[in-house]
């Protein structure tokens, strides 16, 4: 028969009762918390699996306030560029109402004097900052107003990059366009080439819509469209070689290698109307160009066409100039919504994760009440 000191059954007594001790005050400090882990050691797994849980709802936490940052400046952006299509709008109407037979010098020149107007408008809207004195439409150089203005020169200052920001886990927005896209690479004409009168002609041919009739028949290339004598004419490219020829008729069509032309009015022979590809153009200098139109006075009919044809291919341009306004506000749209869509489905998962963080770290008041007086008794009883 084993035979128990009363030392050892003393220690062994002490020990229970040191560890019940230590069992109730790990218990309570768990329901004065709330918090079922109070050290890794509780729960390794569960410990390793609440650490990644925070890292995700730290990270979603970013990426909302990266896209409050987006949305804040594509929100400006859009306001920007719905001032810059009413500008154009305006410049439309100017110019319209300037191309009338019933104006003076005057009246147009007075017309001027609102456009330029409008002109310099427009580039106070371009060198817009978001409040953070960084420019919107200056692409990464934030800090460089993007647009100037050196003799009759317009210059973009800025780049083409786009500030790209992480709105979700591997989604990321640009916040901004650069004034380039925006202001300066648009395609003058009709996208596809530009028709305009020589200079030195003699007569009074106005050119009226251009149009791409078969695309796939367009050669891009400098042609000359010569008349011979008042009814004739001769095309030739950038070569010198003859692509076609034809009779024309006050107000008819030419038409060659896909595309056409209107074109009125009297013409002399010798008269020369060139076409070449599309160039980009600025807006700045398309309306400066109008307006300098409108102050050049007229007094023979000659000098009349070459103002209409002016101002023909100025709307032509501002036509062209809204459509890509239209286009880049469509982008930044769908980036706002892109956004929206981001910021939901963040939330979503930041509530998914929330509630499973809570299922491993939250404390079961009702079984730690119940461990607590079950500890405390045996204590006790010890």
């Amino acid at each position: 028969m084993m035979r128990v000191s009363t030392m050892g059954s003393y220690l062994s007594g002490l020990n229970l009762m040191q560890s019940m001790q230590s069992a109730i005050d790990h218990t309570q400090k768990q329901i004065s918390t709330g918090q079922t882990l109070l050290a890794p050691s509780d729960d390794p797994i569960g410990a390793a699996r609440a650490l990644e849980l925070r890292e995700t709802l730290a990270g979603l936490a970013q990426f909302d306030r990266n896209a409050v940052v987006a949305q804040n400046r594509l929100s400006q952006e859009e306001a920007a560029l719905s001032s810059v299509n009413n500008v154009l709008q305006r410049v439309r109407e100017l110019a319209l109402q300037a191309n009338n037979a019933s104006q003076s010098n005057e009246t147009r020149a007075v017309i001027a004097v609102e456009m330029r107007e409008h002109l310099d408008q427009l580039v106070q809207i371009a060198n817009q900052s978001d409040g953070n004195s960084r420019y919107l439409f200056a692409g990464h150089q934030q800090d460089v107003a993007p647009v100037t203005k050196s003799g009759g020169t317009y210059s973009y200052n800025g780049d083409q990059g786009q500030r790209m920001i992480a709105i979700g886990a591997g989604r990321q927005v640009a916040d901004g366009d650069s004034g380039d896209d925006v202001f300066f690479r648009i395609r003058a004409g009709n996208g596809d080439f530009v028709a305009s009168p020589d200079a030195a002609n003699a007569g009074s041919g106005i050119i009226g819509a251009t149009s791409t009739v078969d695309p796939s028949a367009w050669v891009p290339d400098n042609y000359t469209v010569e008349f011979v004598d008042e009814t004739n004419y001769e095309v030739r490219d950038a070569l010198g070689a003859n692509v076609a020829a034809g009779t024309h008729t006050d107000g008819e069509q030419i038409s060659f290698r896909g595309i056409s032309f209107d074109l009125s009015g009297a013409v002399a022979a010798g008269d020369q109307f060139v076409i070449e590809p599309s160039p980009y153009q600025d807006m700045f200098s398309s309306i400066d160009q109008l307006a300098t139109a409108l102050e050049t006075a007229v007094s023979d009919d000659r000098a009349s066409a070459a103002q209409t044809n002016t101002i023909n291919a100025g709307l032509r341009y501002i036509d062209a100039a809204i459509g890509n306004v239209l286009d880049v506000r469509t982008q930044v749209g769908s980036r706002l919504a892109a956004i929206e869509g981001q910021v939901d489905s963040n939330a979503e998962l930041a509530l998914i994760s929330n509630e499973t963080l809570a299922g491993i770290e939250d404390l079961d008041y009702a079984e730690a009440l119940s461990r607590l007086s079950v500890q405390m008794t045996t204590l006790e009883a010890a």
